[in-house]
């Protein structure tokens, strides 16, 4: 059965549905959902029960009388709003969670577009090659007819030849370059299996779309910076409740000397040395922290797509104004040198020489294209540009 050819979009859609770094975002969700959970709960009550004045050795030994019986309930009651507080960490924690899968998203879906674009890049090369590999063949067959015929010294066959081996030794290593580059796409696919041949369709010549340049960025790393302002924020709420001591009640029925009673009294720490400032004072600084990593990361993000777009602004205007001109030129050139050999109007070096230039203009262009569609991609992926 044929392969399918793979393409951009379904590459990416594999990438998130079936990666396996993906799929463990996921699970971290899940574990912040049951941490959220366990936050919100309230303290469990305590149960205590106590035997006193076990005298067993003693005679007479009256258990009903002599014994101490206990029986009593505790409760801690948590003051200042702790248990509100833990929850809006584990909140902000959970969502902290879920911007970070994005974030890995973003990061998955730029690598592949990355990886798939540069892998039909190579291919391009390779079939540039191939394209020049086929046509020399006819000029190694008009030449070998002509030595037949008496019309050519051999020694000027012998230079074809060796041009045209020197041609596939290259071709070879492109092709190399290419199954390396397919490789290292399905590595960021996620595969286990890599798949030779891999087959990939993207037309190279056809620019991708990019948004405006005045758009906003929407990546998950700012987003997941400014997230964590909020979660500083609710952790220095949480000390700073945590700083008041809770009350721990306790009530319950005791038996002294064969009377019944009843008991109770209250717990509570005492705030003198330990008042929790260490951890508000740490909790500040990460607040503060947490604010600076948000100025780092606009920043950061705002001269990445600004150099994004004036890269592609380069290669745009390298590619259209010189180079489209300059391949145009060197075929135009070959072609002459090729008319004018046949007509005996020059010797073969100018052929070989001509072959040469139109060759590396052909790669020189095949290149920039490449690189073109790379410096798009390099927009997608600043600007966070999701399918």
């Amino acid at each position: 059965m044929p392969q399918e050819p793979l393409t951009l979009d379904a590459a990416v859609r594999e990438a998130l549905e079936r990666h396996p770094l993906v799929m463990a975002a996921d699970g971290r969700i899940a574990t912040a959902q049951g941490l959220l959970e366990q936050a919100s709960l309230r303290p469990n009550p305590r149960l205590t029960v106590q035997l006193e004045n076990l005298r067993a050795w003693s005679f007479p030994y009256r258990p009903g009388v002599e014994n101490d019986y206990f029986l009593y309930v505790s409760q801690v009651l948590e003051t200042n709003g702790k248990r509100e507080r833990r929850g809006e960490l584990a909140s902000v924690n959970k969502s902290l969670a879920a911007t970070a899968r994005d974030l890995l998203r973003q990061q998955t879906v730029a690598r592949v577009r990355t990886a798939f674009v540069a892998a039909a890049g190579a291919a391009r090369l390779a079939g540039v090659y191939g394209e020049t590999l086929e046509n020399f063949a006819g000029t190694v067959k008009y030449h070998e007819a002509r030595v037949r015929e008496g019309n050519m010294a051999e020694a000027d066959l012998i230079r074809i030849r060796l041009e045209n081996e020197r041609l596939r030794l290259s071709a070879g290593a492109a092709r190399m370059e290419a199954e390396r580059s397919l490789i290292a796409l399905q590595r960021e696919l996620g595969r286990s299996v890599i798949s030779s041949p891999l087959l990939i369709a993207m037309d190279i010549e056809k620019p991708l779309l990019v948004p405006e340049e005045t758009a906003e960025a929407a990546r998950a790393d700012l987003a997941l910076a400014r997230q964590g302002i909020e979660a500083a924020q609710a952790n220095e709420k949480l000390q700073l409740a945590l700083a008041r001591p809770d009350l721990e009640l306790s009530g319950g029925y005791k038996r002294t000397n064969g009377v019944d009673g009843l008991l109770g009294y209250l717990n509570v720490d005492l705030p003198w040395r330990n008042k929790n400032q260490g951890n508000i004072a740490a909790a500040g600084a990460e607040t503060r922290v947490a604010r600076a990593n948000v100025a780092a990361a606009e920043a950061l993000v705002r001269a990445e797509v600004r150099g994004a777009y004036a890269e592609l602004r380069t290669r745009r205007e390298q590619y259209e104004s010189t180079l489209l001109a300059l391949v145009g030129h060197a075929r135009e050139t070959a072609r002459i040198a090729q008319a004018a050999y046949r007509e005996g109007g020059t010797d073969l070096l100018r052929l070989l020489d001509a072959e040469r230039t139109r060759l590396e203009t052909e790669l020189l262009r095949a290149q920039a294209l490449g690189e073109l569609r790379l410096a798009e991609v390099a927009i997608l992926n600043a600007m966070g540009v999701m399918p």
